[in-house]
């Protein structure tokens, strides 16, 4: 069967939305004050508020299982492994390491998925224990995106003790490769090869803290890895010859010299230097790692350009200022990032219901912009949110990083996610 029209939703309880579709307030207020006042949502609230010890001892438990990048293997076969004790249908991880796991429907419904990612930022050999105060939790990745993973779980165990049937399908997924060098590898692989890549026609992403917002853009990234390379030298006797640190620093003063927009939102960072082997020697070769960001595609283009203009001009301007007879210098641009940026309209279905189900709760949500897995299906016309995995917290990135797990606020949040939900997969 094919989805039911949103309007023709609003004369059934509980059935699912058209995600492609807009959508007013109103409608989704009546939709989502549909989906609160059945019994079926009922009993998974009342799920949720049972299970809350159960879901701080999986944050936990996600928490202390390492997950550098691009080492994720040991927390996705733990998290398999989670999924399969809750019952759902092919579980798989998949060529990229991406934890699969589908909750069947009724097939009468588009494809929703819901997902958490895997990888925290912390290379191999972190310490990752959690240090549990009583309504904190502190430890590396706890919230980014360990809270998350284990929302999810909440969300699904809630569903089952409620015996909610939905007409569509919920593809529940633990990507790989979200922070950093990552480059959202593991759902650009969801989307664009894996086998459900061609059903999903909604994905809500489950990451990051705080109780009074989601996301709707997509800040886009791109990343650059420039390597200045010379004929190098001795310090004193070959002093007057070219020097591609030189051409680094200038590259980063003329960056430092752009005026970008505020609004979007558009940002650039010289992040990450090395190379030279002495103090005493002109180096043959430095590099360089650089982060520009913007909510834009256009103004993203345009500092890229902008950014690639300056390191061709301070090249030149180097082999021009000083002597080229034992070699010139040159640059080596490798891209370590792409990040497309994208957005989901306001009047997209998936916000509004997104919106209402906040208000149901009497939260009157925020939308804004970041860097996060619903970048690729916004970016791709896939309308996609993303949503908080806890209540509260701080310091994501950082060794001291925490996420607040009192109860009432946190079970408030996971309603919120799970009314969501339901709007958009149906109640059978």
């Amino acid at each position: 069967m094919k989805a039911i029209p949103f309007l023709a939703a609003l004369a059934l309880i509980a059935s699912p939305a058209s995600t492609l579709a807009q959508a007013t307030p109103a409608r989704a207020n009546a939709a989502i004050s549909r989906i609160v006042a059945s019994a079926e949502y009922k009993k998974a609230a009342a799920a949720l508020d049972a299970g809350h010890a159960r879901w701080v001892e999986d944050v936990i438990a996600i928490t202390e299982i390492p997950a550098p990048p691009f080492k994720e293997q040991a927390r996705a076969k733990a998290y398999l492994a989670m999924f399969q004790a809750r019952g759902l249908s092919d579980t798989a991880i998949d060529a990229e390491g991406n934890v699969l796991g589908l909750r069947k429907g009724a097939g009468e419904g588009p494809l929703l998925v819901v997902s958490a990612h895997l990888d925290t930022v912390f290379p191999e050999g972190t310490n990752v224990k959690v240090r549990r105060e009583p309504d904190k939790l502190h430890a590396p990745g706890v919230g980014d995106d360990s809270a998350g993973l284990a929302t999810q779980l909440a969300l699904i165990d809630a569903m089952n003790a409620a015996g909610i049937r939905t007409r569509g399908d919920i593809l529940f997924v633990g990507t790989v490769g979200e922070e950093g060098l990552g480059d959202l590898r593991g759902v650009r692989y969801l989307f664009t090869k894996g086998k459900y890549k061609d059903r999903a026609k909604a994905f809500i992403s489950i990451d990051g803290v705080g109780s009074t917002g989601f996301t709707t853009g997509g800040t886009g990234s791109k990343r650059y890895r420039l390597t200045f390379k010379g004929p190098g030298g001795h310090s004193s006797g070959a002093f007057g010859i070219v020097n591609p640190m030189a051409a680094l620093s200038q590259s980063v003063v003329d960056l430092y010299k752009l005026q970008v927009p505020s609004s979007p939102r558009t940002t650039f960072s010289a992040s990450v230097v090395g190379g030279g082997t002495s103090v005493n020697a002109i180096p043959e070769q430095v590099w360089l790692e650089v982060d520009m960001r913007s909510d834009s595609a256009a103004e993203l283009a345009r500092l890229e350009q902008r950014f690639l203009g300056i390191v061709d001009e301070a090249v030149k301007g180097e082999n021009a200022a000083r002597s080229t007879r034992r070699g010139s210098v040159s640059v080596e641009r490798k891209p370590i990032g792409d990040r497309p940026a994208g957005q989901t309209p306001a009047s997209a279905e998936i916000v509004q219901l997104a919106m209402a189900a906040h208000r149901a709760e009497g939260v009157e949500a925020q939308t804004g912009a970041s860097s996060t897995d619903a970048n690729i299906p916004m970016s791709m016309g896939v309308p996609a949110i993303t949503m908080s995995g806890a209540a509260a917290g701080a310091g994501a990135h950082a060794p001291d990083e925490w996420v607040g797990v009192d109860k009432p606020s946190n079970v408030k949040l996971k309603r919120i996610r799970l009314a969501t939900i339901l709007a958009l997969a149906g109640i059978r």
